[in-house]
């Protein structure tokens, strides 16, 4: 049963290895995007004070864990993946009511993380360095890496244990120790990954978690300890992100926004990409940073894929979000909801299907939004250029292949990108050509493998890459030494 939350139930931070009260009075509601009676957790807003209590906590931690055996920290990061399959039910349900994500997809990404964990257990057992030749005969030269200290990661809601998770393993199999500050809208989230990590025996102060809001994050990231920061979220709060990183001389890594494409050649099976482009824009209500916001179909094909991407997208329901079969839940605030009704009106976007809620009094309540393909007037327009983060595809038509990835590359971001073609040359030209992190042929813009690695071109993210081994190069810095007899 649902009750209203209490004083008593504020979340505690996570310091030191134990869960501590807030040094301040006041805390945030995470309301279900669902039902908004329904109070999922209260949440404190991290102060200076807290920032600087987690921040010691790492590096007082940073020494010993840094001088831990690579199979020893392997060994801690396959009992943290134990101790998150143990609770994957509990999670998946929470992730269900605190964000909206369908259930089915919650129980995806929770066995997401304990194979993020695993992977890297299987990292932190790999080589270190590498033997250089040196000019002098008689002597060895190799080097090491070596992890950089206590790091900063500020994470988003929408996938609320696989991108912290993403963050942290690495970091943690490298040697670092972390201070993650979630989401506001993933308080309770982000507790229990501090409750799995109590319980797969982690050592205190090597993974802290504050809870709070932007001041929270502009703290973290200019606090003088910190030795790297990675980000996840908006482009505009990335940005000033890297700026006061790069002020201070740490590391830095952000993944921002997206306006991922789909292109739709002459020759494509209409089929496959019509229900692949539907589901990559619409489940999850399309929030997702590799979610399908705008297709690009050819000119003699263009009626016959909207017609069988109007069936597609009919055929992935509604909510209610704790249903299996649930595609599309709510959005995560009113406040979302109201800025893509806002940018639609303001662009007097042309819907094309969609568009309508059922006629039931579930959707009466919550941030429940439409579905819906609207038709762009042109590339360049704002609306084509804009991340709404909602359930929203727009259509574009080209004359060719030329035109639809010109069309495609004018955008500011550069995350994600497919072609559907059976054409092995052109899909082999369009690799070589689209400005996009992620290229895909006959697939889906959304995902990513754990193993493979992940992030943008342009104003999608800085340059580095998450995941896989790229996450290594993020995680340490190479230490050359050379040794005479």
């Amino acid at each position: 049963m649902n009750r209203p939350a209490t004083t008593a139930d504020i979340l505690p931070h996570f310091i030191g290895g134990s869960l501590r009260p807030a040094s301040a009075d006041g805390a945030r509601d995470r309301r279900n995007p669902s039902d908004p009676a329904d109070i999922v957790a209260r949440a404190p807003v991290g102060t200076a004070a807290d920032v600087d209590a987690a921040v010691a906590a790492a590096t007082v931690a940073f020494g010993a864990w840094r001088a831990q055996s690579g199979p020893a920290r392997a060994d801690a990061l396959h009992r943290w993946g134990d101790a998150i399959a143990a609770r994957a039910d509990e999670l998946a349900r929470t992730m269900a009511r605190e964000v909206g994500k369908p259930i089915s997809e919650a129980r995806g990404e929770v066995v997401r993380a304990t194979v993020i964990c695993r992977y890297y257990a299987g990292e932190a057992v790999r080589e270190i360095g590498e033997v250089i030749p040196s000019q002098a005969a008689d002597a060895l030269q190799f080097t090491l890496r070596d992890p950089l200290g206590p790091v900063a990661l500020i994470t988003p809601w929408n996938f609320p244990l696989a991108i912290p998770l993403w963050k942290a393993a690495p970091a943690l199999a490298f040697g670092n120790t972390i201070v993650l500050k979630p989401s506001e809208h993933s308080p309770r989230m982000a507790h229990l990954l501090a409750e799995t990590a109590i319980a797969s025996g982690l050592p205190a102060g090597v993974f802290n978690v504050i809870h709070g809001d932007g001041s929270t994050g502009a703290a973290l990231v200019a606090h003088e300890q910190v030795r790297a920061v990675s980000f996840t979220g908006s482009q505009g709060v990335g940005a000033r992100v890297a700026v006061v990183a790069a002020e201070r001389n740490v590391r830095v890594q952000t993944e921002m926004g997206g306006k991922n494409v789909v292109i739709v050649a002459r020759d494509a099976d209409l089929d496959r990409a019509a229900a692949l482009t539907a589901a990559g824009a619409m489940r999850y209500a399309g929030q997702k940073c590799t979610a399908t916001s705008r297709v690009i179909v050819e000119r003699p094909v263009e009626a016959a894929f909207l017609a069988r991407l109007e069936a597609a997208m009919a055929a992935l329901p509604l909510g209610p979000v704790d249903d299996p079969a649930c595609a599309i839940g709510p959005l995560i605030t009113t406040e979302s909801k109201a800025r893509i009704e806002h940018v639609l009106g303001a662009n007097q976007a042309e819907t094309l299907f969609g568009g309508k809620l059922p006629d039931d009094a579930r959707y009466r309540v919550g941030n429940w939004f439409a579905p819906r393909v609207i038709r762009f007037g042109g590339a360049g327009e704002p609306l084509a250029l804009t991340e709404l983060f909602g359930p929203v595809l727009g259509v574009l038509v080209a004359d060719d292949l030329d035109h639809a990835l010109a069309m495609a590359n004018a955008t500011p971001f550069g995350l994600s990108a497919s072609l559907f073609t059976r054409d092995l040359r052109a899909a082999l030209g369009y690799v070589r050509r689209i400005e996009a992190g992620l290229v895909r042929v006959n697939g889906d813009t959304t995902g990513v493998d754990p193993h493979a690695p992940f992030g943008g071109t342009k104003g999608s993210s800085s340059g580095s890459r998450e995941q896989g081994r790229a996450a290594r190069d993020f995680y340490t810095e190479i230490r050359t030494v050379q040794i005479h007899p």
